[in-house]
């Protein structure tokens, strides 16, 4: 019997070229490659692959069973999927910006779905990169601003900015009294590796030219920023209205305003913990408006 592993030796090879490029796609030795390959037609007693000058094609015999490769390697990683789908039945992963994790910890919202629903477990899985849903690394996710194609859900609220100063800093200068006077303005910024996210862009449109102050590769590290009294800050009103030490200077920006939405990916979206959480979620909307929103 053979390795079933060694089928993506062989459909790594068949769909590269190389054994070279089929090692850089699987992050192995090319030795490993070529051992597994040799190991998977000894079992089966074919000969699969051939080398030519440019590099390895299949034989009549591997072109045959690629086909039936191909069915056998989905077979397995829908099982896998679904024996990880079983591993977290008592468990709903949930991703979303920390600094809104916190504040769902801390208003109840989780403790409220704990009640309501005994067997099942939220666990917060945080990053400073977006999690993927499509490759099941959470389940559902709390987010704002663009959102992957394939995720479905629904709007639950609105994610509004505006730019905020701590009052050291005002007392040192005079607030800016509009967009354009931004650019007058230390700036506090998020890290170069997010230049795509909206704020990034937004800033590089309206205050190419500004200082900036400081950055960070989140958005607590911005609100810590400012409270520091380096700059001005462009905060989701959630988070700075509720710093004491920080104070609205604009009013909100219409450009930076997006939904916030709950989102799960299709193939989970009607796993009991998911629908479990969307059902929860539509049940506190007035209750997430002022955590989302501010």
């Amino acid at each position: 019997m053979f390795d079933w592993d060694d089928l993506r030796y062989l459909l790594a090879v068949a769909d590269h070229g190389s054994t070279l490029a089929a090692a850089r796609h699987l992050n192995v030795n090319q030795s490993t490659v070529q051992r597994r390959l040799g190991e998977l037609e000894r079992s089966l007693g074919l000969r699969l692959v051939e080398r030519s000058r440019s590099g390895y094609r299949l034989t009549t015999a591997g072109t045959e069973v690629i086909p039936h490769a191909r069915e056998v390697a989905a077979a397995i990683d829908m099982f896998a999927q679904r024996a990880a789908d079983a591993a977290h039945a008592g468990m709903l992963r949930l991703t979303c910006p920390e600094p809104i994790a916190i504040r769902l910890a801390q208003s109840g919202f989780i403790e409220r779905f704990h009640t309501r629903h005994p067997d099942i477990r939220v666990q917060f899985v945080l990053a400073d990169r977006y999690i993927d849903l499509t490759k099941g690394e959470a389940d559902v996710a709390l987010r704002s601003g663009d959102t992957e194609g394939e995720l479905v859900g629904r709007k639950i609220a609105e994610s509004i900015w505006t730019a905020y100063a701590s009052r050291s800093y005002l007392e040192r200068k005079e607030p800016p009294t509009s967009v354009e006077d931004l650019k007058h303005h230390p700036l506090i910024a998020l890290d170069e590796n997010l230049s795509r996210h909206r704020l990034s862009a937004w800033l590089r449109d309206v205050a190419p030219d500004a200082v900036i102050a400081a950055r960070s590769n989140s958005v607590l590290g911005l609100v810590s920023a400012a409270k520091a009294g380096v700059g001005v800050a462009v905060l989701p009103i959630a988070l700075g209205d509720a710093e004491p030490d920080l104070v609205r200077v604009l009013e909100p920006i219409p450009e930076l305003t997006r939904a916030w939405r709950v989102l799960a990916h299709p193939d989970g979206r009607r796993l009991p913990p998911v629908q479990a959480f969307f059902e929860f979620v539509v049940s506190e909307v007035k209750a997430l408006k002022p955590i989302l929103t501010g």
